[in-house]
Order: structure tokens, then C-alpha cells, then sequence
């Protein structure tokens, strides 16, 4: 039942999933591809003609293709991604004539595989969508959750459409802003940047051969993402005030600002895309789990784009919590208790607050104009660039290389 909206509705499932992103639905495609006899419900309030009409793109890492793989879906998606094959990192200011760089990353994973893919968010929601369809997902359109009661072997759920489930477990993957979060009573840690990211995307004279760069200006990083074809995706940081006085300005305003951070390597650019701007920040949950009830993706961690991260955290999540739920079920335990759900929370916990930590201590390092601290952080960027151990570090960091990751990551089923 593909796509309903609140037809003939089961009282009973065993998994509810609240939020149809790529969290939500990969996390109900890896219980339903491991676990076939369990009943998985995703139920989304966004209608489908917003998420059809998102412009962002992400960059998907090694492994997370190779979850993607293990799936079923990368076969059809790769034909739609375009690889990274090398990075540059600058730093300069918006009105430097060159931008020397400082920082270069080459790919040299094994098999010569990429050590990311750029995917756009729609066309990774419909492969999703249609993986979950295919597989038994019942996905519920435009129907949310207006509220749930926790009993003890399961959670009764209120949906928008006035239905009522009840579920062994329901999974918030509901966004940074995550109102299933603040219902359940799980506190966060949340601080604002007064930054917006701006993000469109552009089209260009000249191919990217696949190069991704990063330009660390003092209003935050302005990063050029290569897609498919002669465009790129764009990640712009600037301060609240300066976005919206960006996305006030007229087409030719805006990209003459625009032009003036790409620069013209890549030849003539033009919009190919509508512009949309996001306030950044940090939000970490204090915990994942309640029994019954669990947090993944951005409703457990929101966190800053600078080191292109939050998709594959977000996979990472659904990987573990497949993982935690399928093998539970295997072994006649109860996956909604408390505390076969902690494993899962201790699983991912540690490695989202580092992230969080990272990406913030990047952030305050590197959106801002204090000479003392340019020069310092040049002066790193140099270092790492003549340390090849070093930058393979990085480069696998990026590539999430973790012998400790759930089995999806690793490209092996549950």
C-alpha cells in the first residue's frame, strides 16, 4: 500500500516510523529487508510535492553505499550520483584575488572507489520509497503523529487523521525540530550559530572532473559539491543577518554575490535551482531511548554542515537500530524495552557527541577573521597537506572506514 494517506489503517504494527526522509525510510527498508514477518509502518506529514521539489544534495559516503548495497538500492541510485574523486580546502578572505590551497585530498580507496557520492535528497527518497514499497512497507502519506501514550508492551499513537495504532516501538525521525522529541520529555543541548545555510544549485561552463572544494571565508565555509552533468550543489554559510539580506536581493544581485565566492575556474555560472537558507546550530539529544521509544537522525543530533556529515550520521543511526531491533527479534527479546534499546543508544551516542563536538570546534575556528587564528589554522592546513598518513586518516574518516559499524555499513546483511 504505497503512498496512502489513511485507508483501511492496521491497529497493530510492530515498528512505526514517524518521518518519511532518508532516516526514516531506511531505517523501516533494513528491518523490513532483514526482518520480512515484522510489520513497519512510516508515516509523513510533508506533503510529497515538497519533498519532490527539495534542491539540497548530499554527499554519501563509502559506507554508506555500501548499506545502500546491501539493500538492493545502489545499483540504480549510482547511476544518478556523481563521485568525489578529489577535495581542496582553502582559506581566504571574499576579496582575495587567488586563493592559495592549503589542503588536498585525492582519492585512494580501495578498488579505486570514491570516497563519496554526491546524491540529490530527492532522487535518494524516491529510491527509498520505492525499496519500501516493493519490500512491505506501509507508507502513509501526508499523516503524522499528534500524539502517543506509552504502555508497557506497547505505545498507542494518535495520527493526524484522527486513526489510532498501537505499535511495540515508534521511531521519531521527525528533524532537528523533532515535536516527538519534546513529547516524550528528552531534553536537548542546543545552541544557535546566527549563521544560515544558503543552498542552491548552479550550473557551470565547464566540467568539476568530480573535485569538491571547500572555501573557508570569514562568514563560514562556502562549499562547491559536484553533481551530475555541468552542475554544482552549493553550501553557503553566512551570518542570519547577511542571508536574508542575500535571499532579499534580486537574481542578478544574489548572483553577482554568488560569483563573487566561486570565482570563474568553472567558467560562467547561472542558478539552475530555487535558493533555500536553513539556521544552523547544535542539538544534541541527552538521550536516545525511552522504552517503547526511540530517536534517530536529526531529531537525535543536529549538527553543522561543515564537515558534510549529518546524512551519513543519519545512516549510521538506521544501520545500528535495524541492527539492535532485527537481532533482538532473533533472539525472542522484546526490541521495544528499555533495555535492548540502550544498547542502541550507547551504539550511537558517543559518536554523534563527538561529531557534534568537531563540527562545532570547526565552526568557531574557522567562521571568523582573527588574524592570529588564520594564520594559525594555515599554518595546520599546510601541515596535514605534507603528512600523507595523516590526510589517508582523514580521508577514511570521511569515508566512514570503522571495523566496529553496524553490519549494513559494512556492507554485510543482518
Amino acid at each position: 500500500m504505497a503512498g496512502t494517506k489513511n485507508t483501511q489503517l492496521p491497529k497493530t504494527v510492530d515498528i512505526l516510523v514517524a518521518g518519511g526522509g532518508y532516516v526514516g525510510l531506511s531505517c523501516a527498508v533494513a528491518i523490513k529487508n532483514s526482518a520480512p514477518h515484522l510489520s513497519v509502518m512510516v508515516v509523513d506529514p510533508v506533503p510529497e510535492h515538497v519533498i519532490e521539489k527539495d534542491e539540497r544534495a548530499s554527499a554519501i559516503a563509502a559506507d554508506a553505499s555500501r548499506m545502500l548495497d546491501a539493500l538492493g538500492l545502489w545499483e540504480d541510485l549510482v547511476k544518478t550520483a556523481q563521485p568525489i574523486n578529489e577535495m581542496i580546502v582553502t582559506d581566504s578572505k571574499v576579496n582575495d584575488i587567488t586563493r592559495p590551497v592549503f589542503l588536498t585530498f585525492e582519492n585512494d580507496q580501495e578498488g579505486d572507489q570514491p570516497f563519496a557520492h554526491m546524491v540529490e535528497n530527492r532522487e535518494l527518497v524516491k529510491a527509498l520509497r520505492q525499496k519500501g514499497d516493493a519490500d512491505g512497507v506501509l507508507r502513509i502519506a501526508e499523516n503524522g503523529v499528534e500524539e502517543f501514550e506509552t504502555g508497557s508492551s506497547h505505545t498507542v499513537v494518535k495520527l493526524s487523521s484522527g486513526d489510532v495504532v498501537s505499535t511495540r516501538l515508534l521511531v521519531a525521525c521527525d528533524g532537528v525540530r523533532s515535536r516527538l522529541r519534546d513529547m516524550a520529555g528528552i531534553q536537548t543541548v542546543h545552541w544557535p550559530y546566527d549563521q544560515k545555510g544558503i543552498v542552491c544549485t548552479v550550473e557551470h561552463e565547464r566540467p568539476h572532473e568530480g573535485r569538491a572544494e571547500e572555501h573557508f571565508l570569514p562568514a563560514g565555509p562556502f562549499a562547491i559539491l559536484p553533481l551530475k552533468g555541468n552542475r554544482s550543489s552549493l553550501v553557503w554559510t553566512e551570518s542570519s543577518r547577511d542571508a536574508e539580506r542575500l535571499l532579499e536581493q534580486d537574481e542578478m544581485i544574489f548572483e553577482a554575490e554568488l560569483e563573487q565566492r566561486f570565482g570563474f575556474k568553472l567558467g560562467a555560472i547561472s542558478l539552475a535551482s530555487k535558493v533555500q537558507a536553513f539556521p544552523l546550530g547544535l542539538r544534541l539529544a541527552r538521550e536516545f531511548v525511552r522504552p517503547r521509544f526511540v530517536l534517530a537522525g536529526d531529531a537525535a543530533h543536529g549538527i553543522h554542515p561543515i564537515a558534510g556529515q549529518g546524512l551519513n550520521l543519519g545512516f549510521k543511526d538506521a544501520a545500528a537500530l535495524a541492527q539492535t531491533i532485527v537481532e533482538a527479534d532473533r533472539l525472542g527479546q522484546d526490541f521495544g524495552t528499555l533495555d535492548v534499546l540502550e544498547r542502541y543508544q550507547m551504539w550511537r551516542r558517543f559518536d554523534t557527541v563527538q561529531m557534534g563536538v568537531v563540527t562545532d570546534v570547526l565552526n568557531r575556528l574557522f567562521s571568523n577573521d582573527n588574524s592570529i587564528i588564520r594564520a594559525a589554522r594555515t599554518f595546520g592546513l599546510g601541515v596535514v597537506d605534507r603528512m600523507p598518513a595523516m590526510k589517508k586518516y582523514f580521508i577514511n574518516q570521511a569515508a566512514g572506514q570503522d571495523t566496529a559499524a553496524p553490519k549494513l555499513l559494512r556492507g554485510e546483511a543482518i
